[in-house]
């Protein structure tokens, strides 16, 4: 059964190719949807931004990917990562990064 989840990625987590490894990271557990740079929600991300991820797949897959965020790649710091799980709306093919 198709599983989504809606990641904010929270730390020193932008400029240290935290996307690009995520793409990686995605291929490898056989997760599908896209990661991007948020600098507009200061709210959630504080002022220096986050990474936003969307995750679809096996719910074992998902959780494995998630988990793998939460340690992120090792010129990284996650501080802190929100897990909203959801209905998925659209069907990814891919993993993708998204401007």
């Amino acid at each position: 059964m198709l599983k989504q989840v809606h990641l904010y990625i929270k730390g020193d987590v932008i400029g240290v190719g935290f996307r690009a490894w995520t793409k990686i990271q995605a291929k490898i557990t056989g997760v599908t949807g896209w990661v991007r740079n948020n600098f507009s929600h200061p709210d959630v991300f504080g002022v220096g931004g986050g990474v936003e991820v969307v995750i679809q797949g096996e719910e074992n897959k998902v959780k494995s990917m998630i988990e793998s965020i939460k340690k992120g790649p090792a010129v990284s710091r996650v501080d802190d990562v929100e897990a909203y799980w959801q209905d998925a709306k659209e069907i990814f093919e891919g993993f993708e990064i998204r401007k």
